[in-house]
């Protein structure tokens, strides 16, 4: 076996040769494309308030100013939801989702939300503290992890992406 796969916990079927379900990392690639795609939901909302903000007098009126704070506000919350309660539930993002990807813990159980906020609400900053050095280790780390995900003990894994490695017993 690879140290690209991670072992999910079960078997395939009883018998002589023993089976083993291995899901493969997600691929650098994919990961940058599904981050871009979660940001560009957020950035395309933000970007709709300001212009409904712009289209009813900006600053100067009081409802393009509300409309403005409706914006943002919204922004936060998509995000709180995309980044923090899909994923804790589903192992999803709107971006994972289009990539076919998926967040489990990186013994293979389900994510959950606290440590699907602990990843993306603590270890994406910090990530990009180590002016994006956090990020850019998934692609040279064995396991595809980047520092978020060994802070929160996550692994990201290609969705559906499963081989079945024949082991005879001894």
């Amino acid at each position: 076996m690879s140290a690209e796969t991670v072992a999910v916990q079960r078997n395939v079927k009883p018998g002589p040769p023993a089976q083993k379900l291995t899901r493969i990392r997600g691929p650098f690639s994919l990961r940058c494309g599904a981050i871009l795609i979660d940001y560009i939901v957020l950035v395309a909302i933000l970007a709709f308030s300001t212009l409904v903000s712009r289209l009813l007098g900006g600053g100067a009126r009081s409802a393009g100013s509300s409309s403005l704070t409706i914006g943002v506000f919204l922004t936060l919350l998509v995000a709180a939801l995309d980044l923090g309660v899909l994923p804790g539930l589903t192992g999803l993002t709107i971006g994972k989702w289009a990539t076919g990807l998926r967040i489990r813990q990186s013994n293979g159980m389900e994510l959950g939300i606290g440590r699907a906020f602990l990843r993306h609400f603590v270890g994406y900053p910090l990530s990009a503290l180590t002016l994006g050095l956090g990020f850019v280790i998934a692609a040279f780390n064995a396991r595809g992890r980047g520092l978020h995900d060994l802070i929160a003990g996550t692994i990201v894994v290609r969705e559906g992406s499963v081989i079945v490695e024949n082991r005879h017993r001894r």
